[in-house]
């Protein structure tokens, strides 16, 4: 039974969420106190985490970077809150998905299924290592690394790079991946696959790899071994 810890301080919503969890067969925890959100989270050990933006204390994006600087558990954020730069900041700090208020239960399910499916299912494949462009990229550590040094991904970062490392030289198209990475293209905005590869080639430009990972305008993208300018 996988654990959800959900970090959500409107309590009718809170025990919907968490009705409608446990019929599904996850064992759905809360937090006491929003004061201590990283102490609950280490004693709970969660395997996936729903949160809000808005919290008391504080908001959401501050415990995503905090349990993101401790832990690559995939997280799923909510949030009434309509602006496209609540998105891009809950993608930058290392989410997994983006809910908007209010949302029908089935999309919910879905994202949260889809993710731990992504995310548990490949973490059981055997040690698998790859060379790239001089690199060594671990697919079970989430680790990249060459002579300047190594750098960790989320599972969202790895398993993109893997998909086009698995097809270097070849355009992957942007639905592929959204296809592959969120299993069901219907509940994925198109800038969410944007904010993920920018994140993963800024990380990769820290190895001087980020130039490797092509734009095809109106295509896709690509890894390749010979370095060209990107947009």
């Amino acid at each position: 039974m996988f654990k959800i810890l959900l970090i959500e301080d409107d309590e009718t919503l809170f025990h919907e969420v968490k009705d409608r969890l446990t019929q599904w067969a996850y064992d759905v925890y809360g937090i006491q106190d929003f004061s201590k959100v990283i102490q609950e989270f280490t004693m709970i050990k969660p395997d996936l985490v729903v949160i809000d933006i808005q919290l008391p204390k504080f908001d959401g994006f501050h415990w995503c970077r905090m349990i993101r600087s401790r832990s690559n558990v995939p997280i799923l954020f909510l949030s009434s809150r309509d602006h496209p730069t609540d998105m891009v900041m809950s993608m930058q700090l290392g989410a997994d998905d983006f809910i908007q208020k209010p949302f029908h239960f089935d999309v919910l399910i879905a994202k949260l299924q889809a993710t731990l499916r992504r995310v548990y299912n490949y973490n059981t494949e055997p040690v698998s290592l790859k060379t790239w462009c001089g690199a060594t990229v671990d697919y079970e550590k989430n680790v990249v690394a060459n002579e300047a040094g190594s750098i960790e991904l989320t599972k969202n970062e790895i398993y993109i790079l893997k998909l086009l490392i698995e097809q270097k030289n070849k355009i992957v198209s942007r639905e592929e991946l959204i296809k592959s990475l969120w299993d069901d293209e219907r509940f994925v905005s198109d800038n969410t696959l944007t904010v993920n590869l920018n994140r993963l080639r800024k990380k990769l430009d820290e190895l001087d790899l980020g130039r490797f990972i092509e734009t095809k305008v109106g295509q896709g993208y690509m890894a390749t071994e010979e370095a060209h300018a990107y947009d």
